[in-house]
């Protein structure tokens, strides 16, 4: 079986592990400090705090803006529960809102006709390494003084109008998964617009203390300021993610080979109807973080699902849209409340990219996509 995703391991990263596990095993070690570096060099950002996933990465911006019982935050369907949760744990009213089918993100027509008086925080995401059009949400937030938590959990190494993916939101928040272009087994990191969140966010990941201060030499003790939690990441994680970021363009050349390879290959069934390819809007230069199709109807893509997985191809299909899920119900919501979004969630599927994916096994996934369509490849 070709597997759906594979990290990309060295012995450059098993070294760097190893050297971490002889030091400092807690978090804000010498490669936490490296790593948070060679990322604000890599995507170039402003500043940076690693933390011990995405996930805390939005609940640590959740937690920056402040966010109160009754408060209203735009997000939408079509993304993982984290971008949900971090807001329904500070008491947010969740509004879900319709896609682009063309890019998958939150549509910023869509979203601006959902603002009320309560509206507190707009939450797009970057599907597919593909960025969201953060101009249109900025100009959005700015008439209803609304912040903007980018979910650019998938968008390391992508960007907006040649800027920095997550550079021009109030807070952007990263993944390194395992499933990730960059990965540390978990984590994440988050990046500030304003160096006071930035400072208040550093606190935060430290229980609520100074202690980045104190062992910065900047205080001689630290002591409790305010409410806050456990984000940081193990110093021999962050070893990990530091060989990664070294091979960041090598990392970044593969996948955009296999990702390119698909885009050309799809070409001509796309000409014929047969399905739909990325769409990649001009503002945009993505990272090749995943390659979808969309296919002709929700039963068309479960059975090339079930072909490939017979022709040993691991695709799989993305999100279960959340308004429609049991948490998504229970909060109000009906299936046919966002049509777009059930309609090309239940249409898309993801094909395998990895960094060193062999020739043998790009060739042999572009034609069993083709023979599912009675179609000889030209790959």
């Amino acid at each position: 079986m070709i597997p759906f995703c594979r990290p990309s391991i060295t012995e450059l990263e098993k070294e760097y592990m190893a050297e971490a596990a002889q030091g400092k095993l807690c978090g804000d070690g010498p490669f936490t400090a490296r790593a948070t570096s060679l990322l604000i060099e890599k995507q170039g950002l402003n500043n940076a705090l690693l933390t011990s996933s995405c996930t805390h990465a939005l609940e640590l911006a959740a937690l920056l803006c402040d966010i109160k019982p009754g408060d209203e935050v735009i997000l939408p369907s079509f993304t993982f529960s984290s971008t949900a949760n971090a807001f329904l744990l500070r008491g947010a009213k969740l509004v879900f809102c319709e896609i682009d089918p063309r890019t998958m993100n939150m549509d910023p027509a869509a979203a601006e006709a959902l603002v009320t008086d309560r509206t507190t925080v707009l939450a797009p995401i970057d599907y597919a390494g593909v960025p969201c059009d953060i101009d249109a949400f900025n100009a959005i937030a700015k008439k209803c003084n609304a912040k903007i938590v980018q979910d650019a959990a998938q968008s390391v190494g992508s960007k907006y109008k040649g800027r920095a993916c997550g550079i021009d939101a109030d807070f952007a928040c990263y993944s390194f998964h395992e499933t990730k272009n960059y990965v540390m087994g978990e984590g994440g990191a988050i990046t500030f617009k304003s160096e006071a969140d930035l400072h208040q966010a550093e606190i935060i990941r430290e229980k609520g203390t100074d202690r980045s201060k104190f062992y910065r030499g900047e205080v001689d003790k630290y002591s409790w300021q305010r409410s806050g939690s456990s984000f940081l990441p193990s110093d021999i994680l962050a070893a990990l993610l530091c060989a990664q970021l070294e091979r960041f363009d090598e990392i970044m050349n593969d996948r955009m080979h296999v990702w390119n390879t698909y885009q050309t290959s799809f070409k001509a069934l796309e000409d014929e109807g047969l399905l739909v390819r990325p769409f990649i809007p001009d503002y945009a230069e993505h990272n090749a973080h995943c390659y979808y199709l969309i296919l002709g109807s929700l039963q068309e893509r479960n059975d090339l699902l079930d072909y490939l997985r017979t022709k040993g191809v691991g695709a799989v299909f993305h999100y279960i849209p959340l308004h429609s899920a049991p948490a998504g119900v229970a909060q109000g919501y009906k299936k046919e409340d966002l049509p777009l979004t059930e309609e090309y969630s239940g249409r898309l599927i993801r094909l395998p990219l990895f960094s060193n994916m062999s020739e043998a096994d790009l060739s042999h996934i572009v034609n069993s996509v083709y023979s599912f369509f009675g179609k000889v490849a030209i790959l």
